[in-house]
């Protein structure tokens, strides 16, 4: 064995632990979001941004105008106050609190979902985009095909 200045007993152990330094910690670091988003928030911007959107569709449908309200008139409505919230939200995000943000943005957009999907819904069942170039018709291709068709008996070939 090699003889140096340092022997094999030379060595006291792992030195006293000092109070100056904290701990070492096992396994990967936690970093933690600064601001964090809580539940509270969340749902305070979910409730406010829900009462917006209905008082948009309560004004539009308590409207005094000569037109009756239809579909379309709806689905604007409820497309331009989650535009809105949208925006909110996306300033919200930036300049406010991030919670609230998030309540906001999914209740918008929610209700420009719903509204989408009806606009659809309504393509698909007769044909018709019901937001611009709308034509309302009496009776349409879909509808008619599920009228009452004359019965034929088994077999022919009329």
């Amino acid at each position: 064995m090699h003889e140096g200045p340092i022997g094999p007993t030379s060595w006291t152990g792992p030195a006293a632990p000092s109070h100056d330094v904290p701990p070492p910690r096992a396994g990967r670091p936690h970093w933690r979001e600064p601001h964090p988003v809580r539940v509270g928030p969340v749902a305070a911007g979910a409730a406010l941004c829900g009462i917006w959107v209905l008082l948009w569709l309560l004004a539009y449908g308590n409207g005094t105008g000569e037109e009756p309200l239809t579909g379309a008139g709806f689905a604007w409505v409820t497309l331009a106050a989650s535009t809105i919230g949208a925006v909110a939200a996306a300033a919200l995000a930036r300049y406010g609190d991030r919670g609230a943000a998030v309540g906001v943005a999914a209740v918008a957009g929610t209700a420009a979902g719903v509204a989408g999907l009806s606009c659809e819904l309504y393509l698909l069942l007769t044909g018709d985009w019901i937001l611009w170039l709308h034509r309302p018709r009496a009776a349409t291709s879909f509808s008619r095909s599920f009228e009452q068709q004359p019965r034929r008996a088994a077999g022919s070939i009329e």
